[in-house]
């Protein structure tokens, strides 16, 4: 029995040990298989460091294995700040099953061997920066998750995910696949409860396989080119609580059956083309929590029952031609968070119970047809944070407690019919950084509590019957850059304290009755672009210093002004920004050759015997002078004539080879005509359609640039330009020294035209009419260049075409986000927008429809385009 014994406890060891040695083996292979992905990653968290040869894989951070066989099962690193490729070394764990590495940097492809990981469940590796083509991983028939989301992969969209029918999320989105349709054999997906294939490329009509997704939760198709009627499949998925279908080109309507989806909570149908009342039947779908029908043209009323939802937080609608009276108890019962009615046609009553709850931040309804008073109610929703309600009908007036909201941004209260002040509680609203109050009735003083908003940007408040002074407090807003206070009826002096508002860009106090003089301290605005003190009762003196100023627009017409006009604001503005006084006058004038109100600065007595003196005392100069020279011109003569014949002789066969050169300067700098004249290709630094520039070393140390004009008509006509330029002083133009001819320029009375490929607005093919709208059109094209990173003729754009058509090609495509340059930070996505507005408008075909330069500068200066078109869109919405 021992004996028995000693050989079961021997056979049993021995059964023990060649189990133990695969393990061994298994964990050896495994380990080498890790430490190879971690050489082929950047660690620079050193979260690999754990990953040692001395190590057991199972004790690696971020490594499981199963508890019997010690076998890898799952590598658990996302958000470690890795970048590097993904190693096939990968593929000899053949027990993993988890493979988490999202949001890193990880680049290169990724490995086909991940599918011989036949094991694998879980495959996240989203947000990276994955390239190449997503390998064919239809063979995992175990895989429950597959994201490879918010990469860089490309190639044809995989048609094979209809074959990984065990799976139960799917992310595909954020990718650069070729365009292609959605497979319809996604349908074979019946475990899958969130599909996310936004922005990756999809075209073509949503298939009805759709239908057959009956576990779906989530479905998110948005920012793709599809397009055909609104899926009627989807109104099949009953455990669908999430639709995202925005920013596509889908058309007809919206089905009653949508009302069957009862778990859904979110609808995002924004940016398509679908029309047609929304169903009374969808306001029965009580868990809807986010409302976007943005940018379509659905028409007619509401549904009623929007207005007795209870968890509804989002709601935005604009851009459609919704009409009629907006539901009465909408947000009486739900946390209303975002609402946004902005550009339709809504009339009637405005409904009052949209901060019910406390927690309106955004309450927008601009440019709609409301009437009657605003509600009261709306006096204690203190955490507003942007409230804009202009161009509708509004009277009355607004409850004091809507001025002063203290988180409040923006308060956009114009284009309405309100009465009465802005009270005291405006210096309540610490928080906003624009107010516009204009084209209302609004009456009395600018309240002195406007000095106390700290942050605020822009004043708008033309175009009401504000009175009484301007208060001085308003010195106190450090951050103002555009004031406009036209069209009232305020009186006093401008405040001198105006001066202390130093980021001023835009005054506007035009049609008012200021009177006092203007206040020097407004040369202390060195961002100062526009000022306009048109049609007041202001004298005085212009301030010389306001010429050190970047000033493109002036006007002081229309005032009781005396004294000289500075030159400087007269180059830059012309005389009719002085018209309407009387007393100005402008220096060197001779008689009123111009304006008959704008005479010659007259000299005074003092001046005139001073310089009666001076010119007695140089008439007998030049008189001793002429005497001295002439006796010295006798004693030389005979010793001369010999010479004189000789160089006679000389100069005459030189005239007769080349005319001498004619330097006309526009600068006190001494110019030597031959130094300028001789030329070194050496020094070439740019060739165009009317000549080359130099650079040129003076020997006056003095270094500039030398065009040389291309004999022609275009000679003629840009020496009719170099005559303008040389009169100009601004700081941001090129200062032009001086002007150099020699011969004759013949060449006609014909127009011409002389400009780059590509610049050249358009009706100059039949017109030889250069205008300033033309000047315009070019301008337009440099805003192109710098928003695209594109020249304004490239081969991509297609043969005869130009960047304007490419510019407008992805506009009509709803593309506009993928004609900006990639290089700059998304961040300034916003801004590029707004100024690739003025781009658009500025590149008009029709020249009359362009704005002026004027109007240009001042909507850069804005980044507001939407001024000039009277209605404020989506971008100007959300500042």
């Amino acid at each position: 029995m021992a004996g028995f014994r000693h050989l079961f406890f021997h056979l049993l060891s021995a059964l023990l040990l060649l189990a133990s040695l695969p393990i061994s083996n298994s964990q050896d292979e495994q380990a080498q298989a890790l430490l190879h992905l971690k050489s082929t990653l950047l660690d620079p968290a050193n979260c690999l460091e754990t990953w040692k040869e001395s190590s057991s894989p199972c004790r690696f951070l971020g490594v499981t294995c199963d508890s019997t066989s010690g076998e890898v099962t799952g590598i658990l690193l996302p958000r470690s700040n890795l970048s590097g490729e993904i190693s096939p070394s990968i593929s000899l764990l053949s027990s993993l099953t988890t493979l988490l590495l999202q949001e890193n940097s990880i680049s290169g492809t990724v490995p086909a061997e991940l599918a011989d990981c036949m094991n694998l469940q879980v495959l996240n590796l989203s947000s990276n920066s994955l390239t190449g083509q997503l390998p064919d991983l239809s063979g995992l028939k175990n895989l429950k998750v597959l994201d490879v989301s918010s990469n860089k992969l490309s190639g044809s969209f995989p048609q094979w995910i209809g074959n990984l029918s065990g799976l139960v999320e799917l992310g595909l989105a954020e990718n650069d696949f070729d365009e292609g349709a959605i497979p319809p054999g996604i349908g074979n997906l019946k475990n899958l409860t969130w599909l996310y294939m936004a922005n990756c490329n999809l075209s073509g009509e949503i298939p009805g396989s759709v239908s057959e997704l009956s576990s779906l939760g989530t479905l998110d198709f948005s920012q793709n080119k599809l397009s055909g009627p609104f899926p009627m499949a989807i109104s099949k998925l009953r455990k669908l609580f999430k639709i995202e279908l925005y920013q596509n080109s889908l058309t007809g309507v919206i089905p009653p059956e949508l009302a069957d989806l009862t778990e859904l909570r979110e609808i995002d149908v924004s940016r398509n083309q679908i029309s047609g009342r929304i169903p009374a039947e969808v306001g029965s779908l009580k868990k809807l929590t986010v409302i976007q029908l943005y940018r379509n043209a659905f028409w007619g009323e509401l549904p009623r029952g929007f207005g007795d939802l209870q968890f509804l937080s989002a709601f935005s609608i604009y851009e459609n031609r919704f009409s009629g009276e907006f539901p009465a108890n909408f947000g009486r019962f739900s946390p209303l968070n975002s609402f946004d009615i902005s550009e339709n046609n809504f009339s009637g009553r405005f409904p009052g119970f949209l901060c019910q709850n406390n927690n309106l931040q955004f309450l927008l309804a601009l440019d709609n047809k409301f009437s009657g008073a605003f509600p009261d109610s709306y006096a204690n929703c203190k955490t507003l944070r942007r409230f804009r309600i202009s161009q509708n009908s509004f009277s009355g007036r607004l409850p004091n407690g809507i001025w002063g909201l203290p988180l409040a941004v923006i308060i956009d209260v114009s284009d309405n019919e309100f009465t009465g002040r802005i009270p005291w509680e405006i210096g309540k609203s610490t928080s906003l950084s624009q107010l516009s109050v204009r084209n209302n009735r609004l009456s009395g003083e600018i309240p002195a509590e406007i000095g106390k908003l700290s942050q605020l940007q822009k004043l708008y408040a033309s175009n009401n019957s504000l009175s009484g002074r301007i208060p001085s407090e308003i010195g106190s807003l450090n951050q103002l850059t555009t004031l406009h206070l036209q069209d009232n009826d305020l009186s006093g002096s401008i405040p001198s304290e105006l001066g202390l508002c130093s980021r001023l860009v835009e005054i506007d106090l035009s049609q008012n009755t200021l009177g006092g003089g203007i206040p020097g301290t407004l040369s202390l605005l060195a961002f100062l672009n526009s000022i306009n003190l048109s049609r007041n009762l202001i004298t005085g003196p212009i301030p010389d210093g306001l010429q050190s100023l970047k000033l493109s627009s002036i006007d002081f017409s229309g005032n009781k002004l005396s004294g000289r006009v500075p030159p400087g604001l007269l180059v830059i503005a012309g005389e009719e920004a002085f018209s309407g006084n009387p007393s100005l006058c402008i220096d060197g004038r001779s008689g009123n050759r111009w304006d008959p109100e704008l005479g010659g600065c007259r000299v005074s007595s003092k001046h005139k015997y001073v310089f009666g003196n001076r010119m007695v005392f140089t008439v007998l100069v030049f008189s001793a002078l002429i005497i001295f020279l002439a006796g010295l011109a006798l004693v030389s003569y005979r010793s001369l004539k010999l010479d004189e014949s000789i160089r006679n002789k000389d100069l005459k066969q030189c005239m007769e080879d080349e005319p001498k050169w004619k330097i006309e300067s526009f600068y006190p700098l001494e110019l030597d005509a031959e130094e300028i004249s001789n030329l070194d290709e050496e020094h070439l630094i740019g060739s165009g359609s009317t000549g080359k520039v130099y650079r040129m070393d003076l020997r006056n140390r003095c270094t500039v640039a030398v065009k040389q004009l291309l004999k022609g008509n275009e000679a003629r006509v840009l020496m009719a330009e170099m005559n303008i330029l040389g009169k100009i002083r601004h700081r941001n133009i090129l200062k032009l020294h001086a002007c150099l001819t020699r011969g004759d320029l013949k060449e006609s009375d014909s127009s011409c035209f002389a400009g780059t490929h590509g610049y050249i607005a358009p009706e100059l093919a039949y017109s030889v009419k250069v205008t300033e709208k033309s000047d315009v059109y070019s301008f337009g094209i440099v805003l192109l260049e710098l928003l695209t990173g594109h020249g304004p003729v490239e081969p991509q754009y297609g043969e005869g075409k130009d960047i304007v058509y490419w510019v407008s090609t992805h506009l009509n495509q709803q593309n506009a986000s993928e004609i900006l340059d990639s290089r700059v930070s998304s961040s300034a996505e916003e801004c590029m927008m707004k100024v690739l507005k003025v781009a658009i408008l500025c590149t008009t075909k029709l020249p009359n429809l362009r704005p002026t330069m004027r109007e240009v500068v001042n909507m850069l200066i804005n980044a507001d385009p939407c001024n000039l078109a009277a209605r404020e869109k989506n971008y100007c919405k959300n500042l």
